[in-house]
C-alpha cells in the first residue's frame, strides 16, 4: 500500500510540471563506513583471549531444553573426510528461548562485595547468568592470559529461595589462553564465610578442564567449521554434607564464544555421557 501510494504522488508532482519549473540536482547518495568487525575468526587452530572477550550489552539467543527434560547427545562425533563433526542440528519442538546477555559489575546489588576480589585486577570484569532462567550469576575476570570466575550471587537480593553469594578466595581459571586441543589444567577455588540460599556455607570446588578436540559443529541455525569441544568436571566438596560432581562439555568458537553446551547428570562419570540434563545450543531467534 505505501509503495502504491508513493507512486501515485510522483505521477500527480510529474503531472503538474510547468514548462519553467526546474528541480535542484541532487548528490548521488554514498553510504558510511560501516568499519571493521570486533572480530574476524582466522581459524588457526586455537582461540586467544582477544577472541573470547566479552561483549557487554549484546543480547544472545539460546535454544534450551525444558528444566527436568533430558536430551540425548553424542559428544563423540563422526569423522568425515578426516574431519570430526558433532551433529547438533535436531529442531526440538519442546525447545525454550532463552536470551542472556553481560553486564557491567557495578549494576548488581552484590557489586560492593566482590571489591576485594577484583582489587588490581586488570582486564575486564563482567556478569553473565549461570542458568538459562538468569536466578543464579557468575562474576567472572578475563584478561590475556585467563578467563577466570570469581564467585556466584543469586541475581536478585533477596529471591524466595533465599540470598546466595559465593566469592572464591583467589580467581578460578576456567579457559587459558590460547584454547587448542591437548590443553588442560585443573583450577580450584574455595569459599568461606559464603551463603548459600540463605544458610551459612564454606567449600571447595575442583575444576578438572580439557580441550579434547576441534571440528565442524552443525546447529539448527548455523555450522561452526572449527569448533573446540572443551569438557570440564567439576567437584563440589561442601565443609558440611556429601561431595558432588558434574560435567559440562562446551564448544568454542572464535569470536562467538560458547555456541554449545551439553550438561550431564550428577555424578556422571563418563566424560562422553550420552544424556544430559541439559542441552542449549546458539539460536538465532
Amino acid at each position: 500500500m505505501r509503495t502504491f501510494f508513493s507512486l501515485l504522488v510522483l505521477l500527480s508532482l510529474g503531472l503538474g510540471c510547468g514548462d519553467n519549473q526546474t528541480f535542484p540536482m541532487r548528490e548521488p547518495y554514498r553510504p558510511g563506513d560501516p568499519g571493521p568487525l570486533d572480530c574476524v575468526p582466522n581459524l588457526d587452530g586455537r582461540i586467544d583471549a582477544t577472541e573470547l572477550s566479552p561483549a557487554l550489552g549484546v543480547s544472545v539467543g539460546l535454544l534450551v531444553s525444558p528444566s527436568g527434560t533430558e536430551r540425548g547427545v553424542d559428544l563423540v562425533g563422526a569423522v568425515i573426510d578426516e574431519r570430526r563433526v558433532w551433529d547438533f542440528s535436531i529442531d526440538y519442538a519442546d525447545d525454550q528461548l532463552a536470551r542472556l546477555s553481560a553486564s557491567a559489575l557495578e549494576e548488581h546489588w552484590f557489586a560492593d562485595a566482590f571489591a576485594e576480589i577484583t582489587a588490581g585486577l586488570g582486564g575486564e570484569i563482567f556478569v553473565t547468568p549461570l542458568d538459562a532462567g538468569g536466578r543464579t550469576l557468575g562474576v567472572y575476570h578475563h584478561d590475556d592470559n585467563t578467563l577466570a570466575l570469581l564467585g556466584t550471587a543469586s541475581a536478585d537480593e533477596s529471591p524466595p529461595e533465599g540470598q546466595s553469594l559465593l566469592i572464591y578466595g583467589a580467581p578460578v581459571a576456567l579457559y587459558r589462553f590460547p584454547i587448542e586441543p591437548g590443553s588442560e589444567h585443573v583450577s580450584v577455588g574455595e569459599v568461606r564465610g559464603g551463603t548459600f540460599r540463605g544458610l551459612p556455607y564454606a567449600g571447595r570446588d575442583v575444576y578438572e578442564v580439557r580441550v579434547a578436540s576441534a571440528g565442524r559443529l552443525e546447529l539448527p541455525d548455523l555450522a561452526f567449521t572449527q569448533a573446540m569441544r572443551v569438557d570440564v568436571r567439576v567437584t563440589v566438596e561442601p565443609a558440611a554434607g556429601a561431595s558432588t560432581t558434574q560435567r559440562q562439555t562446551s564448544f568454542l568458537f572464535e569470536c562467538f564464544g560458547e555456541v554449545a553446551r551439553a550438561t550431564s547428570r550428577l555424578d556422571e562419570t563418563n566424560p562422553d555421557f550420552t544424556t544430559a540434563a541439559e542441552l542449549r545450543r546458539l539460536s538465532l531467534e
